[in-house]
């Protein structure tokens, strides 16, 4: 399993990141952090330039972490153990996506509606 050595924050909420097995990747987190505890990591680069490597994953102050998988591969690891991450990858969360993204606005109009009658 591969974790997050060490963190270079770049501009444009990108991360420079060294993984455990000496790999050096980049990454494009403007998708991922939005919303919730990542709304102000997004608006301040100064806080998000605070990032730290911590203990194989990506940490900010408030107890705001990331897990290494979705930062390292997009989502889950491969099956394969051989396999190494893209240099560069702009992480386009699930529930963002083409398959998923009808489908969770549907569900949620459809209660709000639900509750309202």
């Amino acid at each position: 399993m591969l974790l997050v050595r060490r963190v270079r924050p770049l501009p444009s909420l990108r991360l420079h990141l060294t993984l455990s097995d000496g790999t050096e990747v980049e990454r494009d987190l403007s998708k991922l952090i939005r919303g919730g505890v990542f709304e102000p990591i997004r608006r301040s680069v100064r806080l998000f330039r605070r990032v730290r490597g911590y203990g194989g994953t990506l940490a900010w102050p408030g107890n705001v972490a990331l897990c290494p998988d979705v930062v390292i591969w997009g989502g889950a690891p491969p099956d394969d153990p051989a396999a190494r991450p893209p240099a560069f990858l702009k992480i386009d969360p699930w529930w963002r996506s083409p398959d998923w993204g009808r489908a969770v606005p549907r569900r949620t109009t459809a209660r709000r509606k639900a509750r309202a009658k």
